[in-house]
Parts: C-alpha cells; sequence; structure tokens
C-alpha cells in the first residue's frame, strides 16, 4: 500500500466518516434514553437500568466478540452489527411515534445496540489496519481519538437538542447514522483481513491463544496493563470535579462547562498530536500521560475546583498522543489472525479496571476529604510513572519508523 497521506486515503476516509456519524448518533442517544424513560417512568433507577443494559455487552461479549472477528468475515459482520443496531433503533423509534412505546422495551433496545457495539469494535482494529499502512497507524489512531473528542462534546448537547423537539429524533437520527455507517462500509474496497484458513478450534483455544500473545509480547503486556490502570484516573477525577463543584456552590451548567473543557483539550491535543510524535521519542511520548496526571497535586495547595479542573487540562493534551502510540503499535505489532482476541483481551482488562476508579472516589469522599482523596489518585500516578519509566519494553520501544517491521 502506497503511503499517501490519511486524508486521500480513500478506504480510511470512508471508515472515518462512518463512523463520526455513527458515533455522533450513539452519544446523541446517550442523553436520549435516559431523558425517554424519565419521561415515560420518572424513575432514576430504571433509567440507569437502561444505560447498565447498554453498557453491559462491552464487557461480557468482548471476549467472543474478538473469536468472531478473527474467525468471520471483519466486514460482514461490521456491516451486520450496524444493519442489526439501525433495525433496533428504528423499531424504538417507530413505538415512540406511535405512542406505544412500553419500558421493558427501552432496555431491551439498549442492550441489542451495546452487543452491535461490541462486536463491531472487536473487528474495528483489524478494519483499521487494513485501510492504512502500518507507519501511519500511530496517525490514524490519534485521528480516531480526534474524532472521538469531537462526539464526545457535540453529541449529548445535540442529543438533548433533539429530544427537545420530539421524543422519537434522536432515535431516528441514531437509526439513520447506522444506515450512513454501513454505507461507508460497502462502498471500501479494501479486505479487512488477510487470507486465512478456517479455524475448528474450541472457543476458549482461540481465547487462550489470544491472551498468550499479547502476554507473550513484553511491550504490549505493560501498555495493556499500565495505561489500563491509567485509564483508571481520569474517570476518577473528573468524578471528583463534579461532587466537589457541586459541594463548592457551583450549578450544573458550570460544572458541565469544567468537564467540557477536559473534552475540548482533548480534541486540540488531537490536532498537536503530529507535531508531539515528531518532536519527542516514543519512550516520552508514551509517559507523557502519566506525567501529566501529576498536576492534580495542585489540588492539595488550593482546594479550588477550578483549581483542580485546570490541573488537569495537560492531561486531556497528552492523552491524544500517549494513546496514538500505544494503539498504532498494538494494531501494528499484533498478527492479523490475532488482532480481534488480542484487542478483546486488551480491552476486557480495561472495562475491568476504569468503572473502579468513579466507584472508589465516591468511597472516598464520603470517608475523607477532597484533598485526600486526590492524594490517593495523586500517588497513584506517581507509581504509574516510576513503573513505566523504569520498564524496560517501554525503554526499549521501537521506533516510529521502524514500524513496518514491527510485525510479528
Amino acid at each position: 500500500m502506497t503511503d499517501v497521506p490519511l486524508r486521500r486515503n480513500r478506504d480510511f476516509m470512508l471508515l472515518q466518516t462512518g463512523q463520526l456519524l455513527s458515533n455522533t448518533g450513539t452519544q446523541a442517544t446517550s442523553i436520549a434514553y435516559p431523558l425517554l424513560v424519565l419521561a415515560l417512568t420518572h424513575s432514576p433507577a430504571k433509567a440507569g437500568l437502561v444505560s447498565f443494559a447498554r453498557a453491559l455487552p462491552a464487557a461480557f461479549l468482548g471476549l467472543p466478540a474478538g473469536v468472531a472477528a478473527d474467525r468471520w468475515n471483519r466486514k460482514q459482520l461490521m456491516i451486520a452489527a450496524d444493519v442489526v443496531r439501525a433495525l433496533a433503533i428504528a423499531f424504538l423509534a417507530a413505538t415512540i411515534l406511535l405512542h406505544h412505546v412500553v419500558f421493558w422495551e427501552i432496555p431491551i433496545v439498549a442492550f441489542v445496540e451495546g452487543a452491535g457495539s461490541a462486536l463491531f469494535g472487536a473487528a474495528q482494529a483489524g478494519a483499521m489496519r487494513a485501510v492504512v499502512p502500518l507507519r501511519q497507524l500511530p496517525a490514524a489512531a490519534g485521528a480516531k481519538t480526534g474524532r472521538d473528542a469531537a462526539v464526545l462534546l457535540a453529541g449529548p448537547p445535540l442529543g438533548g437538542a433533539l429530544f427537545s423537539l420530539a421524543r422519537a429524533v434522536p432515535f431516528v437520527v441514531d437509526a439513520l447514522s447506522y444506515a450512513c455507517s454501513t454505507i461507508a462500509l460497502l462502498a471500501m474496497r479494501t479486505p479487512f483481513q488477510q487470507q486465512r484458513e478456517r479455524s475448528v478450534a474450541s472457543l476458549r483455544t482461540e481465547l487462550a491463544e489470544g491472551f498468550r500473545f499479547l502476554w507473550g509480547q513484553p511491550f504490549l503486556r505493560t501498555c495493556a496493563l499500565l495505561f489500563a490502570l491509567g485509564n483508571f484516573i481520569g474517570p476518577s477525577i473528573l468524578f471528583v470535579l463534579v461532587v466537589v463543584g457541586r459541594r463548592q456552590g457551583l450549578s450544573g451548567g458550570t460544572i458541565g462547562v469544567l468537564v467540557a473543557a477536559f473534552g475540548a483539550c482533548l480534541l486540540l491535543g488531537s490536532f498537536l498530536s503530529p507535531l508531539v510524535r515528531r518532536l519527542l521519542p516514543v519512550r516520552g511520548i508514551l509517559l507523557l500521560e502519566l506525567w501529566t496526571w501529576l498536576g492534580c497535586v495542585l489540588f492539595l495547595v488550593d482546594p479550588s475546583v477550578y483549581v483542580l479542573a485546570a490541573s488537569i487540562l495537560p492531561s486531556a493534551l497528552a492523552i491524544p498522543s500517549t494513546d496514538s502510540v500505544v494503539h498504532g503499535y498494538r494494531i501494528a505489532m499484533t498478527p492479523d489472525r490475532l488482532l480481534g482476541r488480542a484487542e478483546s483481551v486488551r480491552s476486557t482488562i480495561s472495562l475491568s479496571i476504569a468503572p473502579l476508579g468513579p466507584l472508589i472516589a465516591g468511597i472516598l469522599l464520603a470517608t475523607v476529604s477532597a484533598r485526600l482523596t486526590i492524594a490517593f489518585f495523586a500517588a497513584f500516578s506517581l507509581l504509574l510513572l516510576i513503573w513505566g519509566t523504569l520498564s524496560p519494553s517501554i525503554r526499549a520501544a521501537p521506533r516510529l519508523d521502524e514500524l513496518a517491521e514491527a510485525q510479528v
């Protein structure tokens, strides 16, 4: 594959555009689901149940979805996932329009959508690897991070605005976004996997092979564990930011602006990522995110919510650069036949750790001061930084220009 700029890579741009539209619809309904349930039942518990049903498949179906992505045609799996999600959301939109919607239908549709997302996500890494030259995978991963940041900023406000027009509108838009993603996938010409023999191994055997590969590569193993634990920090501090903001008398709108500033810096960081990759060595980029989380110690000096918000903005700027290298290297270094399983093992580790952060933050805030809570997460950041700095596999990380030879 000729190393043309990503913006001129037809299949990459189709993949990006389809996912931009699809993810925007998904983020819009992340707000519309609870708004719909509250309008129907006035029950926060039932609204939480729907959000739980939508997130549950990512944790429980990720591993078998990875096996499916390595065993079957990835493009067909992604299209099937989009079609099923579009039909499920369209069904819900139709019942709302006809005033026949009942509560039990909503968590079922949310679960189906989540299951489709798990299957689509397991195959997406293979699609990225297929359409992007190995040397450009960090840049492609950085572009994906920027896309996700933009969607995270625009999607929820869009969902709220669409819901205010009519309850069914955000769901109609989400169904159409999945249709657009399907069209983009159908228009792509590149096969999403290399030629391979049909596997007859058991699910357990195939999962074990993916785990052994990830665990047997020191660089990939260290990154999987180090940055999964790192993902424990961000949601925790953002949760503390919300709680401290309320304790200090800020309105919900002001707190929303502070959280949105973090998302805006994520987006800005994605634009800065190519420059960072040119200026810093790989090891420096990998450690950049860990260094910046230590900025939260400023809150120990001045426990103002505004200080806490400002202290984490450098992390938001650094995350896209670090993620671009971590994700790009992982996709480049994993054999195509194992990519779905290795990715599913890595995502399962991350999904198992990340939700613990806000839980622990909530327990700490209920028992000790906000300062001590932030001190705990600052100390945790320092431990990760020491681990990353001393890690031989991080120190020996290959250069970006060696990605083409990184396949094993």
